[in-house]
């Protein structure tokens, strides 16, 4: 076995620092300085005529309340191991947000947030964060799919038909699911997943549901107001509906953070586009969300992934102490 001295271990974690933190900046850098769907003149002449202090502010402060009820959820996800503080899971789910940022879907999330536990703890931090990321996703879905037939409903894109035919697989795949919830896979089964999470207390689930609904809440109508400062008049409903279908969609495709602007913006343009909203404002509504919903928290992850140390193991009674 080999063995590898402080000083190399040391420099081998400042020089992973170094990549996750390096690498996020330049792919941020890329993004924004080589999109040629950008058209930052159109940008700076409509920012002039609507620019507003106050409209600033309330979207900054969307982006804080939408990383901020993630903090709380993880805060409060946790509490079944042992109380954190704020300070602790800000630092745990900015730092992990910044070095998922190249893997697909935020995978990278889970290995950075089980780093901060000890290593016998890593398991439950895996499944914690699968619980933290999965009611997200299941209110995606269910806001989407109501959202598609409300959009469907007004403007026909698809055929009653094809909507009965997706409803019909649907089902079948809910029933497969059911039937082959005993399957062990590698130990694991969607019938031990279901028990792992009734181990946890219903208050923390239903203060975690709690908190997710708030976040897409922010996350949405932060869309809506971004498109209503571009001077898009739309009513209500049908820009919300727009809004989730876009959302649901985008994220049911495997993708990278660091391209989910471009993934977004790609089922925006074609959805927004039926609505008769030009290309390059959806672009440009995309890239401001990731800007401020990725861009920004990754900065201030990037911090903490610098000032990481790796967790040294509690010695247990009659370690280390010579009994």
């Amino acid at each position: 076995m080999i063995s590898i001295s402080p000083k190399t271990k040391q420099f081998l974690l400042f020089l992973i620092k170094v990549l996750i933190v390096g690498g996020a900046f330049y792919f941020i850098y890329n993004q924004l300085a080589n999109n040629d769907k950008l058209d930052w003149q159109k940008f700076i002449v409509l920012f002039h005529k609507n620019y507003s202090l106050g409209g600033i502010a309330f979207l900054l402060l969307l982006s804080v309340l939408n990383r901020f009820f993630e903090i709380l959820k993880w805060k409060n996800l946790v509490s079944f191991l042992h109380k954190i503080s704020l300070l602790e899971a800000t630092k745990q789910v900015l730092s992990a947000l910044t070095a998922g940022l190249f893997t697909p879907n935020g995978v990278g999330e889970y290995a950075g947030k089980a780093l901060y536990f000890e290593k016998s703890k890593a398991k439950i931090i895996v499944f914690l964060n699968l619980i933290c990321n999965g009611i997200q996703m299941i209110l995606s879905v269910v806001f989407g799919i109501f959202g598609l037939l409300y959009f469907n409903a007004n403007y026909n894109i698809i055929t009653t038909k094809t909507v009965s035919m997706l409803f019909v697989i649907c089902f079948l795949l809910f029933v497969i699911l059911f039937f082959s919830k005993k399957i062990n896979i590698k130990g694991y089964s969607i019938e031990r997943l279901i028990h792992k999470t009734k181990e946890i207390p219903k208050s923390i689930h239903q203060k975690n549901i709690f908190l997710a609904v708030c976040r897409y809440l922010v996350f949405s109508h932060q869309y809506y107001f971004l498109f209503l400062a571009f001077d898009v008049d739309l009513p209500y409903f049908t820009l919300m509906a727009t809004i989730v279908s876009v959302y649901f969609l985008a994220s049911s495709l495997p993708t990278f953070q660091f391209l989910d602007f471009a993934v977004k913006g790609s089922v925006a343009v074609y959805f927004f586009g039926i609505l008769g909203v030009n290309e390059w404002i959806v672009v440009f509504i995309s890239t401001l969300m990731w800007f401020l919903n990725v861009v920004l928290p990754v900065v201030i992850g990037s911090y903490y992934v610098m000032n990481f140390k790796i967790l040294t193991p509690t010695l247990s009674k009659g370690e280390g102490d010579g009994t």
